[in-house]
Parts: structure tokens; sequence; C-alpha cells
């Protein structure tokens, strides 16, 4: 028998949405008595964690990435998985808040049983946002979803965070080659793991075709792991088109990247980054809680911009405060 578990922790291993929901709102929580209760929970949860598929999903906005997840989850479904769905959104909240701001854009997967669908936090900086969407995905593996689905918007940054904290990641594309690469930069080509160009549906079939040559082409230039070459693939989730096949792609991904030991070394890998930016993190709210750094800070700034002192040096007082 292991430890006694909390009447929480119980909850969320028998599947309670609810539980989980609370357990989400609990680690999204700023007030320190939540934060220490939250990670307890954390804590107690964790041997339950880590047997889930992680997948990022981006792309720009007007891509078709909602009907996509909507599609993909209940093709997920229908093949008896779990599936919970987190959004990673650097928008403020004045450009309108947060991606999943509701489930409307979801409706036939946000009324299954067999899914959680989880808006992410609306304040706090993309880092904060990424650590507690990397929480609440150890929750929901915790609460039994076999498929997690981190959306993202295609906005740079918030990429890379996403590409961090997933096994495979997918870029949305529109079926317009002319565009070149649609303002994608090339270092979004060398995080993602397939290309799924939607909406090649009606008219765009050819486009969708051309683009996918188009994206190929890319891909041979860039340096890639050994196991896997990135896919394009034509989809329509409008009409539900190889949104299997986008599934099958994935397991093809997992079993190479599980033989080859590149799957277990990409998330220790991601453990090691994850917990180097929260030991940053940690220490730059120490620094801003300390009153003597708090103290000496302003002068050893005006000191910088006057160009008395190097910020090296100024930095190395600072830090000598705690």
């Amino acid at each position: 028998m292991g430890p006694k578990l909390s009447i929480a922790a119980k909850q969320i291993l028998e599947g309670n949405r609810r539980a989980l929901a609370k357990a989400i709102t609990l680690i999204e929580s700023a007030k320190p008595g939540h934060i220490e209760q939250g990670q307890a929970l954390l804590d107690e949860l964790l041997p339950h964690t880590g047997k889930s598929i992680r997948i990022g999903i981006s792309g720009v906005p007007g891509v078709g990435k909602s009907t996509f997840i909507e599609a993909f989850g209940l093709y997920l479904i229908s093949q008896g998985k779990k599936v919970a769905v987190l959004a990673v959104d650097p928008s403020s909240p004045l450009a309108g808040g947060s991606i999943l701001g509701d489930k409307t854009r979801m409706e036939c997967l946000s009324r299954s049983q067999k899914a959680f669908i989880r808006p992410s936090p609306t304040s706090g900086s993309l880092g904060g946002v990424a650590n507690k969407t990397r929480e609440a995905m150890l929750l929901a593996e915790a609460a039994g979803y076999d498929i997690i689905l981190v959306e993202t918007v295609g906005v740079g940054q918030s990429e890379y965070e996403v590409a961090g904290m997933v096994d495979f990641f997918a870029v949305l594309m529109l079926p317009n080659a002319g565009d070149e690469l649609q303002g994608i930069k090339k270092g979004i080509l060398e995080l993602a793991d397939a290309l799924l160009v939607n909406k090649a549906d009606g008219d765009a079939v050819d486009q969708a075709q051309m683009t996918k040559r188009h994206y190929e082409n890319a891909f041979h230039l860039l340096r890639q792991n050994s196991f896997w070459t990135p896919r394009v693939l034509p989809i329509s989730a409008r009409d539900n088109d190889n949104i299997d096949t986008v599934w099958g792609m994935i397991l093809d991904y997992v079993i190479r990247a599980k033989e080859s030991g590149s799957f277990e070394q990409k998330r220790i890998n991601q453990n090691r980054n994850w917990l180097d930016k929260l030991v940053n993190e940690l220490l730059q709210q120490l620094l801003m809680k300390n009153p003597d750094a708090q103290k000496i800070w302003p002068q050893l700034e005006s000191q910088v911009l006057k160009g008395t002192i190097t910020p090296f040096t100024a930095a190395k007082k600072i830090i000598a405060t705690l």
C-alpha cells in the first residue's frame, strides 16, 4: 500500500471532472496558501502521471484549429480514448482573453463525458501560464486522460513554450503555397513534427497538394532528428478528411520515438529545462521581495544608466543581498 491519499487526490484518480477542474483552479491561483495546497496535491498525484501522449497544436488565427481539435478529439473518443484540451494563450486580456475563452467553439467535444476542456489562465506572463499548463497536464494525466492536446496561437514564443512540454508538435497551415512560408518562421518549422494543411477541401484541394510539396522541400533542407522526418498532411477538419491518418501518424511517431529511446529522453530534457526555469523564476521572486535588494536596486540602476558602473557589477551587488 502506498501513502494515504487526500480526498481531492482520490477523486481525481477516479476521474471526477469537477475535482480535476477545482484542482487546476487551485494550481492557477497566486495565493500562497493555494500554491502550497496545489503543489502538495501534485506531489501526491505525481506517481500517476506521465502515461498519456502529449500533443501540441499550433497555427495562425483563422486556420481552423478549433474545428480540427473538435474533429480530432471526437475521433480519438470514438477510438476509446479520453481527451483533455488545454491552452497556452499569450494574448493579453485586452486582446480578447483566452483562446478557449468559451467552449462554444467545440460544442460537440465539450458535451462528451470523455473530454475535458480547459481555457488557459487569463493572467500572468507567458512563462507563468505555460508552467500552470504543465501542471494542469499532470493533473489531467492522473485523472486518466490518455491524450492531452495543448493548443496555442501561432505567435512566436508561445510555440516554443508548447513544443517544450509535448511529445509531438503539429502546426496547422492554410492551403496557399503562394504565401511562401506564410510568415511561419524557420524556427517553427524546426519545432514541427508535422504540418497539417487544413481546409484542403472544395477548390483548395490542388492548392493543398502544392503546399504539401512546398513544405516537404523545406523540410528536406532542415536538419532533423534521426528517427523521424516531419510529414506534411493535407486534411479537412470540416469534412473529417484524413483525421484518422493524423492519429496513425502520431502513433507511428510515438512507436519510433520509444524504440529509439528518444521519447523518454525528450521528457527528461523537458523536465530538466522546466526545473531550471522554475529555479530562475523563484530566485527572481525572492529578489523582488527582498527589502535590501529593493533598497539598492534603484541607485544601482541609475548608476548603470549614467554609465558609471557596468550592468554586471550592479547585478552582482543586487544578488549579493540574498
